[in-house]
């Protein structure tokens, strides 16, 4: 039993036809992804958009290689192993992109090419779709609120008021000493509606504290607090 398992081979051979086939309808997918990713991704770098659609090319070679030979599985399987990769977490739309272009490639190295072209054309217009109802959008988003005040400004309450002036809601999370405990670092991470005017607030904040620096982040990481 075991024998015939380790033994198996796929029912039918490949053709240079059919993988020359394959690895076409794999990039044209691939591309097509890329399009869809740079078109509705506010930020992306060109290695990602590339590696997009090289990414279902590989993995329909990958399949065509192994095909139903559970043997050519597990060498495959160990050779990859030897392949560390070491990359810090990415942004979750990303990592759907990823998991989009790999199921475009077992598609086409399994043969199902309408199948790969119909769910690959479907996601992408529903891509655009959500794009373009900004879906999930929020009309307040968090931001990271960094303010340079002098020792002897309290800084408990200096903006305690300012905050409920501008109905922003706050939550101070670091307090630091800086230039040999003359001046204190504040960082709050505060919640601010788009309608707001920014630069009024931050003029505000700087009057407070006497015009020392003020930084607002936009896109603040779990790190920076």
């Amino acid at each position: 039993m075991i024998e015939s398992l380790l033994t198996a081979t796929m029912a039918t051979e490949l053709t240079l036809t059919d993988a020359l086939l394959t690895i076409f309808i794999s990039i044209a997918l691939g591309a097509l992804i890329s399009v869809t990713y740079m078109k509705t991704q506010a930020a992306y770098t060109q290695n990602f958009a590339l590696t997009l659609i090289v990414l279902p090319i590989i993995v329909a070679i990958i399949i065509l290689l192994i095909g139903s030979n559970i043997a050519r599985a597990f060498s495959l399987a160990g050779a990859f192993s030897i392949i560390r990769f070491r990359s810090a977490p990415g942004d979750p739309k990303d990592i759907a992109f990823v998991l989009f272009t790999m199921a475009a490639g077992l598609a086409c190295g399994v043969g199902s090419y309408a199948y790969a072209v119909l769910f690959t054309v479907i996601l992408c217009v529903l891509m655009f779709v959500l794009k373009a109802i900004k879906f999930g959008s929020k009309k307040a988003t968090q931001k990271l609120l960094k303010v340079t005040i002098p020792e002897n400004l309290g800084y408990e309450e200096a903006f305690e008021e300012l905050f409920h002036m501008y109905e922003i809601p706050y939550e101070l999370r670091k307090v630091r000493t800086t230039e040999l405990g003359s001046l204190y670092e504040l960082v709050y991470a505060v919640t601010i509606d788009h309608l707001m005017n920014q630069k009024e607030f931050l003029d505000a904040v700087r009057s407070r504290n006497g015009n020392l620096d003020v930084t607002l982040t936009m896109n603040p990481t779990v790190s920076e607090y």
